[in-house]
């Protein structure tokens, strides 16, 4: 049976839609559940047999996971935040509502209240969020043939079992990680070292952002990261699917706020309507408040617009030129910053790139335009007056000008916001397209003063 069926089996008792459910894939179920009601989801969890209602709650895609166990019963939320992996158990507690926290970790058994309560400590967007405290370990002294019994033991427990990380006896900080390709491979009786690489593994501090830590996954083609202390203690690991949650939590962010609005933390539809205002609202009355400067701009040059009524015509085609070059410079540099392609650095070679090309896309943009004034002009669709072709040189050579700062505007933006510690995606384009509008303008009339001085003005 297909998700989209059970989706409209709404007359199912609770009991009979988690028997269908049964027979299918737990990724389905998640979403099954995720487009039910809120109590009718609850019942229909706590319906499902105990393994398979853990292996719908592991699943990064079931958004309504911690509104579900908040209503459901302190113990039976507790047994099954129990034999949830750590990592995704603390996601979820880290969501409940604060009167309803502490209740679900005092029916924890210790080591998961503890476990749960050491990821919590991490802020969300850090590798110690991410990682898990279940990976498989052995010291140094151990062979192949114990490593592999040792795995069989402790399989069921574990997040992974290909990547197993080799600790000194004593202090137990990592020395080295072996795969388990590797070891398999391996002669049983050989020491478990000989069955590691040479360079020095890769790891990472419970700080690192998520953003690095998917780059380190997608450069070195990783399965699992450790994340080590500054003594080198193994605190637990990222996997290779918690990466790629939070690369694609990332990039949602990133799309968010760069179409001018903060990061929502839910799907659209389970967005309540004051979450969604607070959310929108402020960037939106930030960038009106912004945009009030364009009018001021234009108070500015009340003279010459009453002289020369035509200018007027051209300035939506000079305003959204330069936002959208500024938007376009803007979405390549935040893609490059976030890929690490750009360092900080490396702004004047940007600069330097951006400069001449923002003037060939306006001299482009400015030839066309002129050549649409000319058209109008002899075929008859609208006569601009005597001094048509100077109005048709100011409109290109303003579009050189406005472009050019366009484009360097947009590329710099991000540069700023990193260097001051904010997130470049910030740069968002309705940002970028209100800074252009304000100084579109005062270059607009700049040029036209230049021009038409002596003849429209």
């Amino acid at each position: 049976m297909e998700t989209n069926s059970l989706l409209h089996e709404t007359d199912l008792a609770p009991a009979a839609l988690a028997q269908a459910m049964l027979k299918q894939h737990v990724a389905d179920n998640a979403e099954t559940l995720n487009n039910l009601e809120l109590e009718r989801a609850s019942q229909v969890l706590a319906a499902l047999p105990v393994e398979r209602a853990v292996e719908v709650l592991d699943q990064p895609e079931f958004v309504a996971a911690p509104e579900i166990i908040a209503s459901l019963p302190a113990p039976t939320a507790g047994a099954l935040l129990n034999a949830m992996s750590a990592d995704r158990a603390a996601d979820i507690v880290r969501l409940l509502p604060d009167d309803t926290k502490p209740l679900v970790l005092s029916v924890l058994d210790d080591e998961s209240r503890a476990a749960i309560q050491r990821l919590l400590v991490y802020p969300e967007d850090t590798a110690g969020s991410l990682m898990t405290t279940e990976f498989v370990s052995v010291p140094s002294t151990f062979t192949v043939g114990q490593t592999l019994e040792h795995i069989r033991n402790v399989e069921r427990t574990r997040e992974t079992v290909y990547a197993i990380y080799v600790l000194e006896p004593m202090s137990r900080r990592l020395v080295q990680m072996v795969s388990l390709r590797r070891l398999i491979s391996a002669d049983p009786a050989a020491p478990i070292l000989s069955a590691a690489r040479d360079n020095k593994p890769i790891t990472v501090t419970p700080q690192t952002d998520r953003e690095e830590v998917g780059r380190l996954f997608r450069k070195y083609d990783l399965l699992a990261v450790p994340v080590v202390d500054h003594f080198g203690h193994v605190l637990g690991i990222v996997t290779v699917d918690d990466a790629i949650d939070a690369i694609l939590q990332e990039g949602s962010e990133d799309v968010q706020k760069f179409g001018g609005m903060e990061a929502i933390d839910k799907p659209y539809l389970q967005m309540g309507f004051g979450a969604m205002i607070k959310k929108r609202a402020g960037w939106l009355c930030a960038l009106f408040l912004s945009e009030m400067l364009t009018a001021s701009a234009m108070q500015s040059f009340e003279s010459e617009l009453e002289k020369a009524i035509v200018l007027t015509l051209f300035v939506p085609l000079i305003m959204s030129s330069g936002g959208n070059s500024g938007s376009q410079a803007t979405s390549l540099l935040i893609q490059s910053l976030a890929r690490q392609e750009l360092r900080l650095r490396d702004w004047w070679r940007v600069a330097v790139r951006e400069l001449p090309t923002g003037i060939v896309l306006g001299a482009i943009l400015g030839l066309i335009g002129m050549a649409r004034i000319s058209l109008w002009q002899y075929v008859g669709f609208y006569d601009y007056g005597h001094y048509w072709p100077l109005v048709a040189l100011t409109v290109g050579a303003a579009l050189v000008g406005i472009v050019t700062f366009g484009s360097m505007a947009g590329s710099m933006l991000p540069f700023i916001l990193k260097r001051l510690g904010f997130d470049p995606a910030s740069a968002s384009a309705p940002f970028v397209a209100t800074l252009v509008d304000v100084t579109g303008l005062v270059i607009y009339f700049s040029v036209a003063l230049v021009i038409l001085r002596g003849t429209l003005l």
